[in-house]
């Protein structure tokens, strides 16, 4: 498995690997993942007896944005431990977690070793801005990438849409992002008549819309409600500037970085999760809000909406105007808030890592035994698989 990112370095892509990394090791597969240090040397980790995590260093300066050096750094150290992993090691499958770079990286190595491509959002052409030009020199690649691969997995069908915008004729097939509802215990019978307390757990970075969240909080000054903002990234500097010019430092709370330990304390004590994001793949901190069973407002984006079925409100993207009204539609209604709260509940106990771990356990399965029949066979066939 190649994954540039693992925690505590990226996000969702990131997390979600450590928890189906998790589950292979549960169902005893044997898995090799080759990501990066976040520290300046090489390490390694053990997930049971059967996962072993190669954390090979990158001189990572950020861990919250990757530079093109650190990226290169990473594919070629990666392509160089690969070759002696191989020497020592017969594989059946590699599963590359982004077109790039790991698929890149698995490319490379595509005459010995099939390998699959999980789509997770910025790997896909077109859906940050902020690599709006470097998708012009790579979309050539990235749609060799996913011609070669056995099979092409997104993490939504949102994603898979805008993946299909730059190779119209690819097969993909969706596996959702996936919860552990076990680490989270909602509070539905809280009855506080103090202040509303809306929580958003992302990064702070632009693609993330945390601006227009400020904005709509500072429209409802006169309500009693706080934000609380948990994470950490590059645009918290000019987003606390932003509080302190609306002067609401006293409805703003930045948490920072919290431990993933105490991340579920944090949902239980909210009322309402925020998520203004201006494009998703399939986001964790939203999965995780389900499983805490809060009422959710988040934007018609990636794989969002596919996530809401009477549980929340769904708004357009770079609208604070929007976020205030959703935020005072369900801060007047608390019987509301519950029963959507609820229904989030209900959605995350369908998404389970066990269950996505199972699909992708039947993919590996399926590919698996084909290859020892026909290895070169297998290019260009496509398993679709969905656990909703």
């Amino acid at each position: 498995m190649l994954n540039y990112e693992y925690p505590p370095l990226g996000g969702g892509g990131s997390n979600a690997c450590k928890y189906l990394l998790r589950e292979m090791a549960n169902k005893g597969l044997d898995v090799d993942l080759v990501t990066s240090s976040s520290s300046n040397k090489f390490e390694t980790e053990k997930i049971g007896d059967t996962v072993t995590i190669y954390k090979l260093p990158v001189n990572k300066k950020d861990i919250h944005y990757w530079t093109q050096r650190e990226i290169m750094s990473y594919s070629w150290k990666a392509k160089k431990f690969i070759d002696q992993l191989m020497k020592e090691k017969e594989y059946d499958i590699c599963h590359a977690f982004f077109s790039v770079p790991c698929g890149a990286v698995a490319y490379l190595f595509r005459k010995k070793i099939p390998y699959i491509v999980s789509l997770r959002g910025s790997d896909v052409p077109g859906f940050n801005k902020r690599f709006g030009f470097q998708y012009i020199f790579l979309k050539p690649l990235i749609k060799k990438i996913w011609t070669d691969a056995v099979a092409v997995v997104a993490n939504s069908q949102g994603l898979k849409e805008l993946a299909l915008n730059t190779s119209p004729s690819q097969e993909i097939g969706v596996i959702y992002n996936g919860i552990d509802v076990s680490e989270f215990e909602p509070d539905f019978d809280s009855t506080s008549d103090d202040e509303i307390r809306i929580v958003c757990v992302s990064r702070l970075i632009e693609r993330k819309g945390i601006n227009y969240l400020i904005e709509a909080v500072n429209k409802l000054k006169d309500k009693q409600i706080r934000l609380i903002l948990v994470g950490e990234g590059n645009q918290e500097g000019k987003l606390r500037k932003l509080v302190d010019d609306l002067n609401i430092t006293d409805k703003v709370d930045f948490k920072g970085y919290v431990d993933h330990d105490q991340i579920a304390e944090i949902y239980r004590n909210s009322d309402i999760f925020v998520l203004p994001s201006l494009n998703e793949g399939m986001s964790n901190a939203l999965l995780e809000a389900l499983a805490a069973g809060l009422p959710v407002i988040v934007t018609d984006t990636g794989g969002t909406s596919e996530l809401l079925d009477g549980n929340g409100v769904l708004m357009p993207m770079g609208d604070s105007d929007a976020i205030s009204d959703a935020i005072i539609r369900l801060v007047d209604d608390s019987e509301g808030r519950r029963q959507m709260g609820l229904r989030s509940r209900k959605i995350a106990e369908n998404m389970d890592w066990m269950r996505v771990g199972g699909e992708y356990l039947r993919l590996y399965e399926e590919l698996g035994l084909e290859k020892t029949f026909d290895f070169m066979g297998l290019h260009n066939k496509v398993i679709k698989y969905s656990n909703m």
